[in-house]
């Protein structure tokens, strides 16, 4: 018979037992239920900003498999690919035998990802439309992996940098912002987007928001006649180079427009807007300066 003092220590190193979990449970950004019997060991990141998310959660060194263009943190370079957002290798992906997969859930094609699920392969959507979004995703992820403690502490310091630039910048003018996401053909963003959200924290106003697509296809006219004071697109790097990259040189010659007669025409990093990631706070400051340089301008 084992003595009481024996079970009690032994039933304390089963519970502080690193292979002894419960269930965790979220709901992802499709509103589904994602479930694993404990926390991932082997994920797949399908998506940059997902990438950065789980680094920032505390999972970094459990990313087993990733896609194109996650380079942030800097060691994610050294994570093997598995494809892109247009095409994913899917055996590749099923003998990494992942506990999880993080998806983009409309940037990652709709076939594929459903056929990684037909598989039986957990799939969690991340796709955050708010700056909120990107705390839960944070705390979410946290709990399927475990690592709730790190990714609390990351979601808590992301709020607080949010809070802060809303303060700083809760009482500033309106700037109406057209935003331009491609040439050929027009395209913009509509009110739903995380990038309008910048926008209004910054007191500006996305001259497009009540369209219903996500990625509206627009008119010159249309943008001329909402004479926007601003205009703002991504870029690769520099967040206000000495002039408009030839994004903006279409617009040369419509001075009657107010962005174009004041030369409020602002090129932002595009990996602290485009990745729905903790960085997303520094593309804000970049857009909250912008904003005001524009409101410094107006009378002139």
């Amino acid at each position: 018979m084992i003595p009481m003092k024996a079970t009690f220590l032994l039933a304390a190193a089963l519970l502080a037992s690193p292979c002894v979990h419960a269930a965790v449970t979220v709901t992802d950004d499709a509103g589904q239920t994602v479930t694993l019997a404990q926390p991932a060991r082997r994920i797949v990141s399908l998506a940059p900003h997902v990438t950065e998310l789980i680094y920032a959660a505390g999972g970094g060194d459990r990313i087993v498999g990733t896609v194109s263009y996650s380079d942030y943190p800097p060691q994610a370079r050294d994570i093997p690919r598995v494809g892109d957002n247009k095409a994913l290798d899917l055996e590749r992906i099923a003998a990494l035998k992942p506990d999880l997969i993080v998806v983009w859930r409309h940037g990652n094609a709709q076939k594929q990802t459903d056929r990684l699920r037909a598989l039986g392969m957990p799939l969690f959507y991340s796709e955050p439309r708010r700056l909120e979004s990107i705390a839960e995703n944070l705390e979410k992820l946290g709990t399927l992996m475990g690592t709730e403690a790190v990714a609390t502490r990351a979601a808590a310091d992301f709020r607080q940098q949010v809070s802060s630039l809303r303060k700083t910048y809760a009482d500033r003018p309106p700037v109406t912002v057209f935003y331009q996401v491609w040439q050929q053909p027009l395209m913009t963003l509509n009110g739903q987007h995380l990038v309008s959200d910048l926008l209004t924290m910054c007191g500006g106003r996305n001259l497009f928001a009540k369209e219903t697509p996500l990625v509206p296809t627009v008119s010159v006219e249309a943008v001329v006649a909402g004479n926007p004071e601003v205009m703002l697109t991504a870029g690769m790097g520099a967040t206000r180079p000495d002039k408009p990259l030839a994004d903006f040189a279409m617009w040369e010659k419509w001075k009657q427009v107010t962005a174009v007669a004041r030369n409020n025409l602002f090129i932002i990093d595009g990996d602290l807007v485009n990745r729905a990631g903790p960085r997303v706070v520094n593309g804000a400051a970049e857009i909250c300066k912008d904003l005001d340089l524009a409101r410094s301008r107006r009378g002139k």
